[in-house]
């Protein structure tokens, strides 16, 4: 039944050739995800199709009309300078009527893109090389699109990064105290909030005209970078889902947060729990070196506090749900969400001790 649901998507995409086989892609946890084989002209072509989760993004058309015009923004960039642009960017197919999206009789919203040939992903890595690509991978993604109109974008998931709406639902699960747990955590709950102001200060530069919004990638993990097979260089962004108005420190941030962290998000031991500065200024340099010439000043002067402000904001979430009984995020054991709520306030702590050090090391690959 599900292999005769894909051929007939795959017939809508128009893709050419003979049909060979599907198999489900693991990777992911909102989209389900298949990579389709067909045999044309003497060889297998791939392509990647999705089932969009219609459930996080309710306005899934918003979603792939911002996809569609960045992907196409960016080809257009890469094809001035070099004759092909088909491992450098995500290209989505269209259907017979000229849209990137289809619907199944069940109401289903999927989406087609080639496969990226001899192309990787790594979901957790140490090497310093690929956090580094991964930073330019980033970085050129922001300076391709530095003069694109933001203003055209669809606001797919309202106050996303707005630190100041989250401090707000914060205190509101503070005040409620709906699963009894705020007596626990009243050392947890004074830690953050002593830090709201610097969180929210990048967020409160953009209102005051400070940082401009540019186009944002708003999850920007290694593990959303292709990068070659063979010599490991950074191939693709992926991922584009929440591609949004946003600020750039927010998306170099996150990547910090998760790429120059000494370990996972919910480690128990907190003295294990540290920014790594090595891992830090691998990514910084790639991600600086990119991107400098497509930003202002005030925004390399915000990259630094732009990782602290993501620690802080991820942190409040997790412990927000906490609060409330963890109805948000899933958790695998019972005080999962505290557990991340104390690794990222740690780590907050420790980048707010070398943050003159990291804004440092950005100056330093802003002026070469």
């Amino acid at each position: 039944m599900m292999e005769k649901q894909i051929r007939a998507v795959c017939e809508k995409f128009c893709i050419k050739g003979e049909y060979r086989r599907y198999e489900i892609v693991n990777s992911g946890h909102i989209n389900t995800t298949y990579r389709v084989y067909f045999f044309r002209n003497g060889a297998i072509k791939d392509y990647i199709l999705q089932k969009v989760n219609t459930y996080v993004f309710t306005d899934p058309i918003a979603v792939m009309e911002n996809i569609s015009s960045v992907t196409e923004f960016i080809r257009a960039k890469i094809k001035q300078k070099q004759a092909t642009a088909k491992r450098n960017v995500l290209h989505y197919c269209k259907t017979e009527d000229g849209d990137y999206y289809t619907y199944t009789e069940d109401g289903g919203f999927w989406r087609c893109c080639r496969y990226i040939d001899e192309s990787v992903c790594y979901e957790h890595t140490d090497d310093l090389k690929v956090i580094e690509e991964s930073g330019i991978a980033f970085g050129e993604f922001q300076r391709y699109l530095s003069d694109y109109p933001v203003k055209d974008l669809h606001i797919v998931i309202p106050h996303f990064h707005n630190t100041i709406w989250r401090y707000e639902n914060f205190r509101k699960a503070i005040d409620e105290n709906l699963a009894g747990r705020v007596k626990e955590t009243e050392q947890d709950v004074a830690g953050y909030l002593s830090l709201e102001e610097i969180a929210t200060k990048p967020y409160r530069q953009q209102k005051a005209g400070i940082l401009p919004l540019r186009v944002t990638h708003n999850d920007t993990k290694t593990s959303n970078v292709l990068f070659d097979a063979k010599t490991r260089e950074h191939l693709s962004v992926i991922d584009l889902d929440t591609v949004m108005p946003g600020l750039v420190a927010f998306d170099f941030g996150d990547a910090i947060r998760v790429a120059a962290s000494t370990c996972a998000e919910d480690e128990r031991d907190l003295s294990k729990v540290a920014l790594d500065i090595e891992k830090y200024e691998a990514f910084t340099r790639g991600f600086v070196s990119s991107v400098k010439g497509g930003i202002t000043e005030a925004e390399k002067n915000s990259l630094a506090l732009g990782a602290i402000a993501m620690t802080v904001e991820c942190g409040v979430r997790f412990l927000t749900d906490y609060l409330n009984g963890d109805k948000y995020f899933k958790i695998h054991y019972p005080d999962q969400n505290l557990v991340r709520a104390r690794c990222h306030l740690v780590l907050a702590r420790d980048m707010i001790a070398h943050l003159d050090e990291m804004q440092a090391i950005a100056d330093k690959y802003y002026t070469k």
